[in-house]
């Protein structure tokens, strides 16, 4: 057996396959964009044949490119966007309906008629999460209520309901593993994290059939085998499977207490190591860091629900930039925001605010206020909110902060990494390597197929950051900050409770 692994990386925006050494290196990576679908205000989607369509064909590309690897390849590893849910035919392993995204905000009625019920303090002790339409539980009741006939499948076994992973390997393995991983199962609102297990009365809650749920293993565990349609000479192990953010925990080496990553993507998880003890925070929610031999550790979670996708925003809808790499420079010709404030509440606040009606607003214009304003307003805003949710968490978590690990594509904006740092009043350690989520999965499936043995193997390999560190005059900063907290109080008041 060869000790390079093939990962699948499948995110919001795209699906990416890569090839690492063991030493946690890219030897290459194929990336291919799948279409937004935005069929009603509030309601997003992915086509879930597409995604399939686009990892089989970002294998074939990145294999075709790299002939003299395949015999090199040990197993291949799964990370992906967690929310995300997809019903899908149990013979053919066909998607009944589009994939419905953790953006999409469809469930919210739902869920405001179960918090008024009374739900929320129980659902929360044992899920770790708010009830919220970020996670999926919500978009299956809502699927139960408006597509019957859908529901009327998954109560008679014909369908199952699976996150974005769960469907990637029943595809790959010809529907032979029906299985997620323990951080991916966490996400749905039905899992309890106590007793690592799907629970009855959850599932009654949100009608999810229990019989259409998949297997929960361990993020280390085996998950079958594919030859990804006929492209491999042989069948690989699918081994390391893990959700995208707990992914690049596990790759940041936060393997100890107190340890805290942020990942920058269309959205944002900020994660927290609190150890293997679940505790419920009353701002954050509670995740499952990841599960190693039947082990679990646990993590605070901040979720932004709009970050990079803010910056998406600014090129797709309103054409002020081409593209986000512009951002950086435009961001630094400025002396300052000149007082503008953008608060990305595009599909509700989350972390820490929890407003899931408020709408984001450009504050503080004036005839001074060019598009350069609106963008810097708009990269400060990721700054801003990260800093929100970290002084909330490390608040709950009763700890001193001193640095934070980040990653993600937006790393490589400067301007951001240093803002992130001075409104955090922490240092930053920036991955020069944008493929954590990735790696986190890829180092997860080298544990479980012998390749490492202990996670000391895993914090002995070489890291390479670039660090940052606050800069601007506390008092300034202190300044900025207030002006942002005005701007979500803004928000707050015009519809957000």
């Amino acid at each position: 057996m060869g000790n390079v692994i093939l990962a699948v990386d499948q995110s919001t925006s795209a699906t990416k396959a890569l090839l690492f050494s063991s030493s946690g290196q890219v030897l290459d990576k194929v990336s291919l964009a799948h279409q937004q679908i935005y069929p009603l205000p509030g309601y997003v989607e992915h086509d879930a044949e597409e995604i399939y369509r686009h990892t089989v064909g970002a294998i074939q590309n990145l294999l075709e490119r790299n002939p003299n690897q395949q015999k090199n390849i040990a197993g291949l590893s799964i990370t992906n966007q967690r929310e995300t849910v997809v019903v899908f035919d149990r013979q053919t392993g066909v998607p009944l309906y589009n994939a419905m995204v953790w953006q999409c905000r469809r469930g919210e009625p739902i869920c405001s008629r179960l918090i008024a019920e009374g739900n929320e303090d129980w659902v929360r002790e044992r899920t770790g999460l708010k009830i919220d339409t970020y996670f999926s539980a919500p978009k299956i009741a809502w699927l139960a209520e408006c597509q019957p006939d859908i529901h009327r499948k998954l109560v008679r076994g014909e369908a199952l309901i699976g996150t974005i992973d769960a469907y990637l390997i029943y595809r790959l393995t010809r529907g032979k593993t029906f299985a997620t991983d323990s951080t991916n199962a966490s996400r749905m609102l039905l899992f309890d994290i106590g007793n690592l297990s799907w629970d009855e009365s959850l599932c009654k809650l949100f009608k999810a059939p229990l019989s259409s749920l998949p297997e929960v293993r361990d993020s280390n565990a085996l998950f079958g085998y594919t030859n990804v349609e006929g492209l491999l000479a042989r069948e690989l192990p699918i081994c390391g499977v893990i959700g995208d953010s707990q992914a690049a925990l596990f790759a940041q080496r936060c393997f100890l207490p107190g340890n805290a990553k942020v990942t920058f993507g269309s959205g944002s998880s900020v994660l927290l190591n609190i150890g293997e003890q679940k505790v419920i925070s009353p701002g954050a929610v509670t995740a499952i860091g990841w599960v190693l031999n039947g082990k679990p550790v646990y993590a605070f979670e901040g979720i932004i629900n709009f970050t990079g996708a803010t910056i998406a925003w600014l090129q797709n809808q309103l054409g002020l930039i081409q593209s986000p790499e512009e951002t950086e420079a435009i961001a630094m010709e400025l002396e300052d925001n000149g007082g503008v404030y953008l608060v990305p509440a595009f599909v509700g606040l989350s972390a820490p605010y929890w407003h899931p009606s408020a709408k984001a607003i450009i504050t503080g214009l004036t005839p001074h206020s060019s598009k350069k304003h609106i963008i810097r307003a708009a990269l400060e805003s990721i700054a801003y909110i990260v800093a929100d949710v970290l002084n909330a968490m490390a608040n709950d978590a009763g700890v001193n902060l001193s640095q934070i690990h980040a990653d993600g594509g937006a790393v490589k904006n400067r301007f951001l990494m240093q803002f992130v740092a001075d409104m955090t009043r922490l240092k930053v350690k920036a991955s020069n390597l944008p493929e954590l989520s990735a790696l986190g999965a890829a180092l997860s499936g080298m544990l479980g197929l012998g390749i490492f043995r202990s996670l000391e193997d895993i914090q002995a390999l070489p890291f390479s950051t670039t660090e940052y560190f606050p800069e601007m005059d506390g008092s300034r900063a202190q300044s900025l900050y207030a002006g942002w907290k005005t701007a979500v109080n803004q928000v707050l008041g015009t519809g957000g409770k």
